[in-house]
């Protein structure tokens, strides 16, 4: 199972599963659609916008457990 970590690049996250961008939004992320999610990391996002980046990492990584679940 793909997880995400504070270090990968945003896009690279949002390609990891189904349903992603609304947990980036809901976090105050609007990162889907930012030039800015090709080159920067879910870290240097979480820190210029005030998000705590690591509850984020376990709301995506729960998030990618429960797909594979459904999967499995």
């Amino acid at each position: 199972m793909a997880k995400a970590s504070k270090d990968m690049i945003i896009s690279d996250i949002l390609k990891l599963g189904e349903g992603l961008a609304p947990i980036f939004m809901q976090a105050g992320l609007r990162c889907a659609g930012c030039p800015s999610a090709q080159r920067e990391t879910l870290e240097d996002a979480g820190v210029g916008h005030g998000v705590d980046v690591d509850a984020l990492v376990n709301d995506i990584n729960a998030h990618l457990e429960a797909q594979a679940a459904q999967k499995a």
